[in-house]
């Protein structure tokens, strides 16, 4: 990626963002010299989903200043301690279970890692998440949780749903964050990130649109 390509790219988006909304660049599958070039244009954070990829970047990215790396892949629950010793946001915690272990062995670590409940609005077989109803139900024993800054919901829509049941889903994710009294929501990729900002998203995650075909 040129750096004219990027710097075209990245001054398109921010462009179209709100004030309101952060730009989270989706670096996973992409080389270090392409985020490198995004660095020196002011992008500082970058979501990735698998660890030794992210690994292997931090390394090669380690002469900059500290970057915020958000983990947004699924997370497994033998994966919990490399990622939060590498990550200082999660965007996928999906359970009761995950986030209690989370909550564990950042104490033992002596982290205090952000995190993002996954919720789960629509049915669909290839997301996991909380359902609305079990995360109110949790919610008092998530919120006690030591060593956790819980500081938002993040949500994915389907495929196939248009512009306005896109629109609506994500509305319901940024009511239910209101509910809990939760101020971030990260909402919204590459295809659906403006109906996401419209509804309020603090963090759209975007890769192809900011990094163009992966090489």
């Amino acid at each position: 990626m040129s750096t004219s390509a990027a710097a075209a790219r990245l001054e398109a988006l921010q462009a179209q963002l709100p004030e309101t909304t952060r730009l989270l660049a989706v670096s996973k599958g992409q080389p270090a010299a392409s985020m490198r070039a995004l660095v020196e244009l002011g992008q500082r954070s970058f979501g990735e989903s698998r660890l030794q990829e992210a690994s292997e970047k931090q390394q090669e990215l380690a002469d900059l200043e500290p970057l915020d790396w958000h983990f947004i892949g699924r997370l497994q629950a033998n994966k919990v301690r490399p990622v939060l010793r590498q990550f200082g946001t999660i965007h996928s915690v999906d359970s009761l279970p995950l986030a209690e272990r989370v909550s564990r062995i950042a104490a033992e670590e002596g982290l205090q890692p952000r995190l993002f409940l996954q919720v789960k609005l629509r049915l669909d077989p290839n997301k996991a998440g909380f359902d609305p109803a079990a995360l109110r139900q949790h919610w008092p024993v998530l919120q006690q949780l030591p060593s956790l800054q819980i500081i938002g919901l993040m949500t994915m829509a389907p495929l196939g749903l248009d512009r306005e049941e896109r629109l609506q889903l994500f509305a319901e994710c940024s009511a239910l964050a209101g509910e809990l009294g939760l101020r971030e929501l990260s909402m919204g990729m590459s295809g659906d990130w403006p109906e996401a900002a419209q509804a309020g998203s603090t963090w759209v995650r975007v890769g192809s649109a900011l990094f163009g075909p992966k090489p």
